[in-house]
């Protein structure tokens, strides 16, 4: 009797084993789907060997795993909640638009509105997992700096931008200054002239002082005074007239003497010239301060501020760094180079800068703000969209698109597309990449029945 129950106990175990491993491996059979895709054309599905109906290429097989379900991920875009922070103390954040509990002010926007559209969903099989090693970074905010590097030239300071004009009429019987690019000096002779005008003063003032020494009458001394202002005023110095007083005549040529200091830019005294009162005889260049004038590009336009430091090294002078503060933006972008103008002020004493010289600039800019950052190489740019793959769990990834703002030192700003704390695979993201085109995983990728579609 125990010989026959324990036979049939028997029985009913095999059975039981049978069933088990009937219905694993049924499930597994409906857990991996195999199919047959080309590597150029992700888009074409076969459930047999072939070649690709667009290049004729032999089809790969691969294995999909579809034993787990989407249900959490059935939604296209993974919806974000709005957040509100102070502006000036972006740590105190609200689900709401209200005043700031610090300052009073109100709140801004610090998480765009829009959901997160997910665009690709790669689950990893066991055998996969086994040969990729990922590494994550958590989307956390940071203060951000940027350094700008530039391209200028050395031109002359208008500030420092002088002239030689003729103070009474007359015309030009000798020139000193032989041309441009000539340094003049205060009180350097630099014309001769012949000034009907200016002889009659000289004779005026001989006359005068003669009379004012004979007499003590008080008019006498009011004329040489006037005289001797007039003669001033016209610029000639007071060794000239007198030597005029001591030589009893005022000479037909008379000589006018600079009354600046710089290197001539423009020539207009010629011999037998006549210049009217107010007319230059010379037009000068101060070098003892010039602007650097640098090009900034429109991307980068709205960091610029007035004050910001930038530190120069020009091509003539390699090694030697010279550092300057922004002392001007244009208020006008160049339409056809897309660049602003900005200029920096310097010292140049020893001379040794020269218009015209080019000079390599950084610029370095702190961001107030401290938005959401990921690393660069996060970030998959297909020149339409950019991309960033995260992880849901250890074996299942998305790609979502994101919006990117500035990028400073290996960081980039994101402006939608991610919440703080996300993980962000850095390391990985390519294969990720890589499996979700042979896999048709994009959801934006062509229709299987497109077989015209060209899609690497």
């Amino acid at each position: 009797m125990n010989k026959l129950i324990y036979i049939l106990f028997f029985i009913l175990a095999v059975g039981c084993t049978k069933s088990s491993n009937s219905h694993t491996e049924h499930s597994t059979e409906k857990a991996v789907k195999t199919v047959y895709t080309c590597s150029m054309h992700p888009s074409v599905r076969e459930d047999k060997p072939g070649k690709c109906p667009i290049c004729h290429m032999n089809l790969t097989k691969i294995e999909i795993d579809e034993s787990e379900s989407d249900h959490d991920h059935s939604s296209k875009n993974d919806m974000k909640t709005v957040l509100w922070r102070c502006k000036d103390y972006p740590d105190v954040t609200s689900e709401v638009e209200e005043a700031c509990p610090i300052d009073g002010s109100m709140m801004v926007k610090a998480v765009d509105a829009t959901a997160a559209e997910v665009v690709a969903k790669v689950k990893l099989r066991k055998a996969q997992l086994n040969h990729f090693r990922p590494s994550y970074f958590p989307v956390t905010t940071m203060k951000m700096s940027k350094k700008i590097r530039l391209l200028g030239s050395v031109l002359q300071s208008e500030e420092k931008e002088s002239s030689i004009p003729a103070r009474v009429g007359g015309r030009v019987e000798k020139v000193y200054v032989k041309s441009t690019g000539s340094f003049v000096k205060v009180g350097d002779p630099v014309v001769d002239i012949y000034s009907p005008k200016l002889i009659t003063a000289g004779e005026e003032y001989l006359l005068a002082r003669e009379s004012s020494r004979k007499s003590k009458d008080k008019g006498f001394k009011e004329m040489l005074s006037q005289t001797v202002e007039k003669l001033k005023l016209w610029g000639i110095k007071s060794s000239q007239y007198e030597l005029w007083y001591k030589n009893k005549n005022v000479p037909k040529q008379i000589t006018i003497y600079s009354n600046a200091t710089g290197i001539v830019r423009k020539r207009n005294a010629s011999v037998g010239s006549y210049f009217k009162e107010g007319q230059n005889f010379f037009e000068l260049s101060d070098l003892s301060d010039v602007w650097v004038e640098m090009d900034v590009y429109e991307r980068e336009a709205t960091l610029v501020e007035i004050g910001q430091e930038v530190v120069l090294e020009f091509t003539s002078l390699p090694g030697e760094f010279v550092t300057g503060v922004v002392d001007f933006i244009n208020p006008v972008l160049d339409s056809k180079s897309r660049t602003l103008k900005v200029r920096t002020t310097i010292k140049n004493v020893s001379g040794k800068l020269k218009p015209g010289m080019i000079a390599n600039a950084v610029l370095k800019i702190e961001m107030n703000e401290t938005p959401l950052v990921v690393p660069r190489s996060a970030i998959i740019d297909t020149g339409k969209r950019k991309v960033v793959w995260t992880k849901v769990s250890d074996k299942e990834f998305k790609a979502r698109v994101i919006h990117s703002g500035f990028e400073s030192d290996g960081y980039v700003e994101v402006k939608s597309g991610l919440s703080e704390g996300d993980q962000v695979v850095i390391e990985g993201s390519f294969l990720l990449d890589a499996q979700a085109q042979l896999f048709g995983g994009y959801e934006d990728m062509p229709n299987t029945n497109d077989k015209k579609t060209h899609n690497h």
